[in-house]
């Protein structure tokens, strides 16, 4: 059975932020085998092909060639992949009779068969035996079919949800084959643009290949890839494209994350029995991962202790003070020196963004111990005492708007005195519009080492140089 995706009723909401038209502008399109909410994007400055026209655009074009070290497969319907991702179209659908998933989608949303075979390729269709609670801004005519579909006498003629809670039949699962037979009610999540990694086709990636065991593989992670790939996209991964350049014939499974953003060793999985292994070590903090950081500033050696907002989306943000159910997040610096800021030339190569913070003469590179493993840790512990990661957009522009105003931070030492709890609300929405977007290239973070014990024998890994000390001819972007 496909590996279970995020929950749909707690998803639809948070999809609302990624840049949609409010609710009384969406669009809605209707009808006897419509979508049961069906929200457009806002219009892009630019104007995107529409998929008919980028399938016949990308017929037409030259194949990407793959380095020749790493042959890959000639895949060229939704490839070339775009410098520039297509704003965010998430489709929300209800079948309302038998139907075959490719054909379903391709007549209810417009899109040609391939189009939608290459969707489901990238793991950008989501399929639940019963629809999800629709959210709050659906239009009436929305709810209506949900409560159509999802009304009990209905559900209790469903032979494929008999001995199920509506719960549990509302859990979704990647749709895996174009000919799935969708049954009456079946709901669906199409993501029509799926997020895109070019740089995954400009990568030697055997080269990145630190060391090839019996039961795993260690990868030195170049920035601007995802480990195991995103929601909408498995297919643009170091998993899939390190499996490819060494030849398995069973894909490579993933272990733990580090950010896009960031480059490093990754130790990715021959085996389940292995991920189970290495899950268990990381449990039992027996996994010791050391961090490189490029700074802005100098930071004191010792123990770096902040406590994190339990919200699971970015930014991520950190107190120095205890605060009830907060995380515990804790680095320890080991050793920090100067180094020559990073110059024009490699900053160019690797798209760095400076995001307005000029350049200097020094940056300040941090060895980091990491005790605790919390998402963007490093990242936002470094811009909470003000010495922030070249080229991270999303925490630099609020430590350079905290050392401005330092009373606009409501979790920092200077912070103001609230008289409520909405006022104090309002600080916190300030404070994370202080913060910018995640970026999408190279920022100054190597996990730099990984090593750990198991049956008596010791692991030790080492990531190469960091991109800030190459030289641009070296860089494997040239």
């Amino acid at each position: 059975m496909p590996k279970p995706a995020v929950s749909v009723a707690s998803l639809l909401p948070q999809l609302w932020h990624r840049r949609f038209l409010p609710p009384s502008l969406v669009p809605c399109v209707f009808s006897s085998l419509s979508p049961l909410l069906t929200t457009h994007s806002a219009p892009s400055r630019r104007s995107p092909l529409s998929p008919s026209t980028h399938l016949a655009a990308v017929s037409t074009a030259a194949a990407v060639e793959a380095p020749t070290a790493t042959p890959y497969p000639v895949y060229d319907r939704l490839l070339p992949c775009p410098l520039q991702d297509d704003p965010p179209r998430i489709e929300h659908l209800v079948a309302r009779e038998y139907e075959v998933a490719v054909d379903f989608i391709s007549r209810s949303l417009d899109l040609p068969p391939l189009y939608v075979a290459d969707l489901i390729k990238f793991g950008a269709v989501y399929y639940a035996l019963v629809a999800p609670q629709p959210p709050p801004y659906a239009a009436p005519e929305h709810v209506r079919i949900f409560r159509e579909v999802t009304d009990p006498s209905v559900l209790r003629r469903r032979a494929s949800i008999k001995g199920k809670t509506v719960r549990e039949a509302q859990k979704t699962f990647r749709v895996t084959d174009p000919n799935q037979l969708l049954e009456a009610g079946t709901y669906l999540r199409v993501h029509v643009h799926p997020k895109r990694f070019p740089r995954c086709y400009e990568i030697d990636w055997k080269s990145r290949v630190i060391a090839v065991a019996d039961d795993f593989v260690v990868l030195d992670k170049p920035a601007a890839t995802s480990v195991g790939g995103a929601t909408d996209n498995i297919e643009e991964s170091c998993a899939v494209f390190t499996s490819r350049a060494l030849g398995l014939e069973t894909p490579l499974m993933t272990t733990h994350q580090i950010d896009n953003c960031s480059e490093g060793c990754v130790v990715l999985s021959k085996t389940k029995e292995f991920c189970s292994v290495f899950h268990g070590l990381i449990r039992e903090k027996q996994v010791k991962k050391v961090y490189l950081a490029l700074t802005t500033a100098p930071v004191s050696t010792g123990i770096i202790t902040h406590y994190m907002r339990p919200v699971n989306r970015a930014p991520r943000l950190v107190s120095e003070d205890h605060i009830a159910k907060w995380h515990l997040c804790q680095m320890e610096i080991l050793d920090c020196k100067k180094v020559p800021w990073p110059s024009s030339s490699i900053r160019k190569v690797h798209n760095v963004n400076d995001c307005g913070w000029s350049q200097q003469e020094a940056a300040y590179e941090c060895k980091i111990n990491l005790l605790t493993g919390k998402t963007h840790q490093i990242r936002a512990q470094l811009a909470g005492i003000g010495t922030p990661i070249i080229g991270d957009s999303a925490y630099m522009t609020a430590a350079m708007a905290a050392m401005a105003n330092p009373s606009i931070n409501p979790f920092g030492k200077e912070r103001l005195s609230y008289n409520s709890e909405e006022e104090k609300e309002a600080a916190v929405e300030a404070w994370i519009a202080a913060h910018g977007k995640e970026p999408k290239s190279v920022i100054g973070l190597q996990a730099s080492e990984i090593s750990w014990d198991h049956e008596g024998e010791h692991h030790s890994y080492k990531a190469g140089v960091p991109w800030w000390r190459q030289d641009s001819v070296e860089s494997d972007l040239v």
